[in-house]
């Protein structure tokens, strides 16, 4: 009995017993899973290299390269007999060039029987003045005489005077496209997800790749530049317009349906006036992408400034490249602050309410008069329609760069060189080392371990197709180089972007100083960075990549800071009444919740990172910059200059969806 009694009560102490703890799980962490691929990666780099490694030597073709050369000699001599060319490419062309020649007749070049333009420097400048005030404010009209008469002060007017008429008609071809565009996006989703794709994959794709196809079917000159303009121009004007339609409130347009509006009228009176200041900063975004363009499109015999720069980089003389620089600079900072003050001119003039206000219909009229009067003079007298003086303040700019750059040679050469040899010997050397020794198809399952692991399957698969697009331009092992420098320059870039970033994340003063200084640098074209660098290292890869962390560094800063900024308030002050320091509240809690912001800011940094290291292809960085290049000036290596731009935008591609797909998934 007792044996029976006592097994139930042993059996019910079982069933009230707690169950024992269950062991714990370890995760493995994605960085754990990327560190493990590249560990064995350098294991079989190790065994493996030297082999199939798919080297080409500078001048050798494939026969891909040797297809596309026959394309293009079979493009040249059927030009003027194939319907395709005769009713749509040379139509297209033909439409092109004339508006580009009537804004030079106009403004920069003779036209006619006219030894000069028919509007000369003095109408130029008023009506940059006159039309600056009207859009924007007094202060951004003076600014805009001011920095017009320095373009001529430089000698370099007629130079400035051809980029800005390629870029005001690249930006009219563009807008004309992209306000529609923009527009129906944000009115319609499905149009808005057909046309996204188009758009990353525009923007994804560096400026350099622009410019070979285009050639093909537009020959070399101001077409080919103003077409490649206009599409690396629209996309900024399409998106903000867009966004600028959907961020309008759905209460306003519900109020206006219920009072009987029709679409049209609900577009005209409701959704365009209220969306006019982020338009107009689309605007501002596709003029100055525009004049970046405008710039470097000066390899396919673009007129202007760019034209300047490049022919001073190829034969390194770092004094007349500083003064068209500086030009660009200033034309770039003209034209963004008349565009930037034109999209907060209205809410400006609402808030002032000063005496003025009423009046200035009045005032733009006499303004608009003096204006004429100065385009009249300019077209009728020489005096006003060639800049007086010969360019003795560009002469004295470039001596004065010219010394400098001699000083820096003479007395930094010790600290640039050792900095340089550093960088080079200790980073990039083993990097670039590492992707062209290894077998392509050792990379080629690295690049997809890696993306799999940080962007999922379908960044996998994009990875894949671009790897194995990238072994058939036979350009891999210069692709490889150029990853290199790329890869190089992005983590370089981030360490400058987590540093700058957290601190002004952290310090509202320290944004408000440093900010304007990152927008003024997001403002200048790329072939600008290069000058001073080239004055500093030299001819070299080197060069690039700095040219290339100063180029891309202001958009990763400004995604970290805002990143960093975003954290909740509660959330630090908690951390710092748990008594952790300032670098464990950084470590610990403000990175780890930027982790989405950290992630962008790596995207954006790369995509800038590899659109400037492929310019640096002209101050010796080598590798797919210069194959675009010497495809460009020699006929012979034309297939493989087109080969090295498809590259250039698989490589871009490929990053960008990696980088993309990661940011995802952290945010999530």
């Amino acid at each position: 009995m007792t044996v029976a009694m006592e097994k139930p009560e042993t059996s019910g102490e079982a069933e009230q017993a707690p169950p024992p703890p269950a062991a714990p799980v370890r995760r493995i962490s994605r960085s754990m899973v990327v560190g493990a691929v590249l560990v064995v990666w350098l294991v079989l780099f190790l065994v493996l290299r030297g082999k199939q490694t798919l080297s080409l030597a500078a001048a050798d073709l494939t026969e891909l390269h040797h297809r596309l050369n026959d394309v293009n000699d079979s493009i040249g001599a059927n030009r003027n007999s194939n319907p395709l060319f005769l009713y749509f490419f040379n139509e297209i062309r033909l439409v092109i060039d004339n508006l580009v020649t009537f804004v030079q007749d106009l403004i920069s070049q003779p036209s006619g029987d006219r030894p000069l333009p028919q509007i000369g420097w003095l109408g130029v400048v008023g009506l940059a003045g006159y039309v600056s005030w009207a859009v924007a404010n007094w202060r951004v009209a003076l600014l805009a005489v001011a920095g017009f008469t320095f373009l001529g002060l430089q000698g370099l007017w007629q130079e400035s005077m051809d980029t800005l008429a390629l870029t005001l008609s690249a930006v009219l071809v563009a807008l004309l496209f992209a306000l529609p565009l923009g527009v129906w996006a944000g009115l319609s989703e499905r149009v808005n997800r057909i046309v996204t794709p188009f758009l990353d994959f525009m923007q994804t794709m560096p400026t350099f790749v622009y410019l070979a196809p285009l050639t093909l079917f537009f020959l070399i000159g101001g077409a080919s530049a103003t077409i490649a303009t206009v599409i690396y121009a629209a996309p900024p004007a399409i998106r903000i317009t867009a966004h600028a339609i959907r961020s309008v409130p759905a209460t306003t347009v519900e109020a206006a349906d219920s009072l009987g509006a029709t679409r049209r009228q609900t577009l005209l009176k409701v959704l365009l006036p209220m969306s006019g200041r982020t338009v107009v900063m689309g605007v501002n975004q596709t003029i100055m992408a525009a004049l970046a363009m405008v710039t470097i499109a000066a390899l396919i015999d673009a007129p202007g400034l760019g034209k300047t720069v490049v022919q001073a980089l190829q034969s390194l003389d770092v004094g007349t490249a500083f003064n068209a620089g500086l030009a660009i600079v200033v034309m770039a900072i003209v034209l963004d602050r008349v565009t930037t003050a034109a999209s907060g001119r209205a809410e400006a003039a609402r808030r002032s309410g000063g005496p003025l206000l009423k009046w200035r219909r009045h005032l733009l009229v006499a303004g608009g008069a003096v204006a004429a009067v100065l385009v009249y003079l300019s077209h009728t007298y020489v005096w006003a329609a060639e800049f007086p003086g010969d360019g003795s303040t560009g002469s004295t700019i470039a001596k004065a760069a010219d010394d400098v750059t001699t000083w820096a040679q003479d007395n930094l050469s010790g600290l640039t060189n050792g900095f340089r040899d550093v960088i080079t010997d200790g980073l990039l050397n083993p990097f670039q080392t590492l992707l062209t020794d290894s077998p392509w198809w050792l990379v080629g399952a690295a690049l997809l371990g890696i993306a799999v692991v940080l962007g999922g399957r379908r960044a996998g698969i994009t990875t894949a197709v671009c790897v194995g697009l990238l072994v058939a331009t036979g350009v891999w092992s210069d692709g490889m180089t150029t990853l290199a420098s790329t890869l190089v320059a992005t983590v370089l870039v981030m360490l400058l972007g987590v540093v700058v970033g957290v601190w002004m994340g952290r310090s509202a003063l320290v944004d408000r100083l440093v900010r304007p200084t990152l927008d003024a640098a997001q403002v200048m074209p790329p072939f600008v960075y290069l000058v001073p660098f080239l004055a500093l290292f030299g001819a070299t890869r080197f060069t690039a990549i700095v040219a290339a962390i100063v180029y891309a560094a202001p958009v990763a800063i400004k995604i970290i800071a805002d990143g960093v900024r975003t954290v909740p308030a509660t959330t630090v002050e908690a951390a710092t009444s748990a008594g952790c320091s300032t670098w464990q509240i950084i470590t610990k809690v403000q990175l780890p919740m930027a982790r989405g912001a950290l992630t962008l800011a790596t995207n954006q940094g790369l995509i800038y990172v590899l659109s400037m290291v492929v310019v640096g292809g002209l101050v010796g960085a080598g590798a797919l910059g210069y194959d675009v290049v010497a495809g460009f000036s020699q006929g012979q290596l034309y297939g493989k200059g087109l080969a090295a731009g498809l590259a250039i935008v698989l490589l871009g591609v490929m990053f960008d969806r990696i980088t993309q797909a990661a940011a995802r998934r952290t945010s999530a």
